[in-house]
């Protein structure tokens, strides 16, 4: 039986000294669900709820849980988190949503409990930004999906049996498999406003084998009309990835294209 690292030999819980461990990279990946009315999940998707944007909202709490967990769990190490991302995924079969977070770092100690942590209170605050209109909703299916780094390598739950119902996937098959062939299409500041959403998928299908941003522009503008006068301003900047590039970089399937004005708040 493997050894329980947070007991020492008195049986006394304790907090592990890491200090001889190597300093690598590392991340773990941790999902969530949140099941609710059908009308419930389409409120949230179409931004209908009285309260503003529900998943912002509780994609930030997401944030700032991860960089709090050793205030919350006693015996975990205060970390310095180099990335933190929440992300969501509706599922109309649940029917809800499924709540996505990976933590980063190079540090001495894994971030599974940061990831987990973060789905938790992602989805605590979606009960709480919606429960005036339904408190039947139900948080569950709480659990890692993979981490990477650290002595003891590499792991994902898809590479094991599991009793986890079947449906659901690790981030790189829940997320990947709907995305493997999209590219995902941010918008920001009042660019946001002007085009009323906050992101929008274009599948690769739709664009040239070499694609680039301009190819992006042109497909996005083809699907709805009302979008070109906003990319018409040659100004706008674009990230793919999070990388600053210009119009003509090329962009791949399950690439991130982020558009936002020339000056944005913090």
């Amino acid at each position: 039986m493997t050894k329980l690292t947070h007991i020492d030999s008195k049986g006394q819980a304790h907090m592990v000294d890491v200090s001889g461990k190597a300093l690598t990279a590392r991340s773990a990946t941790a999902c969530a669900s949140i099941k609710m009315r059908p009308e419930t999940l389409e409120m949230i998707m179409t931004e209908r709820h009285a309260k503003g944007d529900v998943l912002a909202t509780a994609r930030i709490a997401g944030i700032q849980a991860a960089k709090r967990t050793s205030d919350l769990i006693p015996l975990c190490h205060p970390l310095m988190l180099s990335k933190v991302s929440v992300e969501f995924e509706a599922d109309p079969e649940l029917p809800g949503m499924r709540v996505y977070a990976t933590c980063k770092l190079a540090g001495q100690t894994g971030v599974e409990m940061e990831a987990l942590t973060s789905v938790s209170v992602a989805a605590l605050t979606l009960y709480d930004m919606c429960k005036a209109v339904d408190k039947h909703m139900v948080i569950g299916e709480i659990q890692v999906l993979e981490k990477r780094g650290g002595k003891s390598g590499d792991w994902s739950l898809g590479a094991e049996e599991s009793t986890i119902p079947v449906d659901v996937l690790p981030i790189s098959s829940a997320l990947e498999k709907a995305s493997d062939q999209n590219i995902r299409v941010r918008f920001f500041a009042h660019l946001r406003e002007q085009v009323q959403r906050d992101e929008c998928v274009l599948n690769c299908h739709e664009l040239p084998i070499d694609a680039t941003v301009s190819d992006v522009i042109q497909g996005l503008v083809a699907q709805d009309a009302c979008l070109a006068q906003a990319f018409a301003n040659e100004s706008l900047l674009v990230a793919v990835n999070q990388t600053m590039v210009d119009r003509n970089a090329q962009v791949h399937p399950g690439d991130e294209v982020a558009f936002f004005p020339p000056v944005t708040g913090g």
